[in-house]
């Protein structure tokens, strides 16, 4: 395919571009299907249909009926010599028609164009047309910018039926012996003309004549030869309006083209640009360039060397040494590029998808390298797509560049391992570094005046916060890196935007915005971020950046269609918009205080009740009966220990207490109810002994001793003898052996000194209190029973002990049995007092009292 079929093509398809993605149906492709007639199916939705290289020699009315969405229409490369005027009535979205390669033969009979008024690209070149007389039908084609045509003579007036449009390109396919009279082009308006030669042919002279008067820009294409003329033309002219010059696709050797190119900077065409070109015969030795012109741009792009043996040298020496503003060589394979040779004036320089290496602008002297110091005035330099690996060598190749404020090292594999000083020029402000291998070490490798900053695309995993200030950095891109948190602005006091696209950023801590005052622009998009506490943070400035439009507030970008979670499973794919995670969940603060206010409250609520029913006391009992039961179990007393033993307990009590211990303890211990045996002074002292005797005695026969405490008790002196003895008895039984009840309270400020072993009990042991509520008296009674629970030896049934008074019933006469003491003073029936004594019964009147020790 030839170029400026090419071109349209480019053109067409970049228009097609947007219909890719309308439906699957919007492009048809039946190219080299072999059809002498278009589809009867083409789809309804066909937005872009290519019929290309077939047979079709005719169009029809019709045809096109069910298309009528069609946009582009491609039909080139077919037999067509005729078609019908109402073709395209069906289709009046129609704006890309190509008809070239094909054998219509009347530029002024093409009517079918009265139905195509919304054409934007129109391609007729290499038909049959004998003259390029343009029809009216032509002026319809208002909105037409690019127009390719080719006929064999070319006159004045024929293209008067469109001199009233403004074209963008103006593309003429020049036939087999062209016949072209000069100025005929003088009724077109484009902003460039394409002049492409056929078959090898060399261009004709009043046409490139024409073409450098009244077009501001230029192509020559497919030139082969000719060279010469082309550089006589420019010479002679005295005026030329073309500003910018293209050669493309040629074929040249190194002679025509040094030649050509400095005749071209000797004249007033600023920009000259040659793609695909073909140098043949390079040379051996340097080959002069003109050193003053008004040229500005050079641009050579895609050539390609057909000789073996040269210099390269030479040949780099030739373009680095033009006196233009801005050289490009671009898609070449150059390995280096040299130093020019005086003080350059080229300002922007790229070269960029060449294969250049790391010694580009040096040369060697012996063993030194000797940087380039003629490149001062550079202010942009464009090194992407090269062979660069080290940054560090790299920033000494432009040290010398005092100029340069944009420096673009894209797509190299530049790496940098921190070790040993970059020397960067000092007025770089715009440093791209993105798509290479550079790590977190490339921040000690930076131009300190450093505004805009890229570095997506490399193997950056966190910003060393020892790294030296970038006072003046602004904008900052780490897309495409390896970051697993925000970094901290400490280093960058003015950055304004920051750029953190698919990084490994799970959870951003936004605290760490604190340290970035002036940044307005932020982008975390498409992060695997986890949707949990961590991240509401972030989510809570997503939201706000949406909703509030202050100038003070950081801008989220892309959010919220590019946010989304990845963890957990459940809301994977969902938006952290509509991610919704509890405040209490997250705070500290709130989780605790919904925890413990109403755990709080439950333990007032507790309390209180307890408070009200007494829990306390049941559990104090209930642990005093547990704690018996599990004494008696884990004690184990040998039978010849309870030798002598004849009682569970001996009771101990004031005689102000009396009333309580015959009518509740005894009755709860004792007989049925009980099952216990009790020794108490009422019934079991013996008369005749003394009463030191008698509480030692009892003592000894009982497992344990039971003290009913009271006000009364701390008072009596007998009491404190059975504490003492007993206390001395608990040295042989254990701490059980001692059973304290506490028939009211007792406070220890009302114990007196003397009784010290009972305040140590007290203190140490943990005593039975007489509840006052009735419903308790059932559990206090357990628990005493079971703190008295034990297993005695069998004992022989005990008869009443001496000095007994039996109890008769003689009329009003009443008498009462009790045990007394002997010398205890008795009361007869007429009031007489005696003493007691042994083997001795009196008749009684009263009731003794009940202790005779008190």
């Amino acid at each position: 395919m030839r170029p400026v079929t090419a071109a349209l093509w480019v053109a067409a398809m970049l228009m097609g571009l947007k219909l890719s993605g309308s439906s699957p149906d919007s492009i048809v492709d039946r190219s080299s299907k072999n059809l002498s007639f278009v589809p009867r199916d083409l789809p309804p939705t066909a937005e872009s249909v290519d019929l290309s290289c077939n047979h079709i020699q005719k169009l029809h009315r019709g045809d096109f009926k069910n298309t009528s969405l069609l946009r582009f229409l491609n039909i080139s490369w077919n037999s067509l010599d005729d078609i019908d005027p109402g073709t395209f009535l069906d289709t009046p979205l129609l704006e890309d028609l190509d008809l070239s390669h094909n054998r219509l033969r009347n530029l002024s009979a093409q009517r079918y164009l009265l139905h195509t008024e919304n054409l934007l690209v129109l391609n007729l070149a290499c038909n049959r047309f004998l003259t390029m007389t343009l029809g009216r039908e032509f002026s319809s084609l208002v909105k037409l910018e690019r127009l390719a045509l080719g006929a064999q003579n070319i006159s004045a007036g024929d293209f008067k039926n469109i001199a009233e449009m403004k074209l963008h390109t103006l593309t003429l396919s020049l036939e087999n012996e062209l016949s072209y009279t000069a100025g005929s082009l003088k009724d077109v308006h484009a902003q460039r003309l394409q002049i492409a030669s056929t078959n090898d042919q060399i261009m004709d002279h009043y046409v490139v004549d024409d073409a450098l008067s009244l077009f501001k820009e230029v192509e020559l294409m497919d030139l082969t030869g000719g060279y010469n003329a082309l550089s006589e033309q420019l010479t002679e002219r005295s005026e030329i309006l073309t500003s910018h010059l293209y050669l493309t696709n040629i074929s040249i050797n190194w002679k025509d083209l040094t030649h050509y190119v400095n005749v071209v900077l000797l004249t007033s065409i600023t920009h000259l640009s040659a793609s695909d070109v073909a140098i043949y015969n390079l040379p051996y030795i340097d080959t002069k360039v003109t050193k003053t012109s008004e040229m500005k741009s050079f641009e050579a792009r895609r050539a390609v060397v057909k000789s073996f043996f040269f210099s390269q040298e030479a040949v780099y020496n030739f373009f680095i040494n033009m006196p233009v503003k801005s050289l490009a060589i671009t898609e070449t394979s150059i390995i280096h590029m040299t130093c020019p040779k005086s003080q350059s004036p080229i300002v922007l320089l790229d070269f960029s998808y060449c294969a250049l290496s790391d010694s580009i602008f040096s040369r060697m002297e012996g063993q030194q390298t000797v940087e380039c110091e003629n490149l001062e005035n550079v202010r942009k330099l464009t090194l992407v797509g090269n062979n660069f690996k080290k940054l560090l060598v790299l920033s000494k190749r432009v040290q010398h560049m005092k100029s340069l404020q944009h420096l673009d090292l894209s797509l190299n594999s530049l790496v940098y391992d921190g070790v040993g000083e970059c020397l960067w020029p000092p007025n770089i402000t715009n440093m791209t570094l993105s798509s290479n291998g550079l790590t977190d070490s490339v921040f000690k490798c930076l131009p300190k005046g450093t505004e805009t900053l890229d570095l997506q695309n490399n193997q950056v995993s966190v910003i060393p916060p020892s790294i030296f200030k970038l006072d003046n950095l602004s904008s900052l891109n780490l897309n495409a890196n390896r970051l697993r948190d925000l970094p901290v602005c400490n280093g960058f006091p003015i950055l304004t935007a920051l750029l953190l696209k698919s990084n490994s950023l799970h959870a951003p801590s936004v605290n760490k915005l604190e340290s970035c005052p002036k940044l307005k622009t932020l982008d975390v998009s498409y992060n695997p971020f986890t949707c949990t506490c961590a991240l509401s943070s972030f989510i809570g400035l997503g939201i706000r950046s949406e909703k509030t439009k202050s100038h003070t507030e950081i801008k989220l970008l892309s959010w919220p269609l590019d946010y989304y979670c990845t963890y957990p499973e459940a809301v994977r794919d969902t938006t952290l918009k509509d991610i919704s995670i509890p405040e209490v969940s997250c705070n500290v603060f709130l989780l605790a205080a919904a925890i413990l206010c109403p755990a709080v409250v439950m333990i007032i609520a507790v309390v209180t009740l307890c408070h009200c029913l007494d829990v306390p006391w049941y559990i104090r009992m209930i642990w005093q009966w547990t704690r018996a039961k599990r004494r008696a179990r884990m004690r184990h007393v040998r039978p010849e220990d309870l030798v002598g033993v004849e009682f569970h307990a001996f009771v101990s009590y004031s005689q102000h207490d009396a009333d309580w211990v015959k009518n509740y303890l005894l009755p709860n211990l004792e007989g049925y109810t009980g099952g216990l045996r009790i020794c108490h002074h009422e019934k079991n002292f013996v008369a005749g002994k003394t009463i030191i005797e008698n509480i030692i005695g009892c003592v000894e026969k009982s497992r344990r001793s039971v003290f009913v405490l009271s006000a009364h008790f701390v008072k009596s002196e007998w009491c404190h003898y059975e504490l003492y003895f007993a206390s001395h008895q608990r040295l042989a039984w254990g701490s059980d052996s001692v059973v304290l009840v506490l028939l009211e309270p007792l406070p220890q400020y009302l114990i007196p000194s003397k009784y010290y072993q009972l305040k140590s009990m007290m203190g140490r042991h943990t005593y039975l209190e007489w509840p006052q509520d009735r419903a308790k008296h059932r559990l206090f009674w357990a628990n005493l029973r079971a703190a008295l629970q034990t297993d005695l030896p069998d004992a022989p049934h005990l008869a009443p002990w001496p000095v007994v008074l039996q109890e008769h019933h003689h009329m009003a006469e009443r008498q009462v049995v009790t045990t007394v003491c002997e010398g205890t003073e008795l009361i007869g029936p007429n009031g007489e007092k005696k003493k007691a004594g042994s083997n001795h019964s009196q008749d009684i009147q009263q009731p003794l009292p009940r202790f005779c020790y008190d």
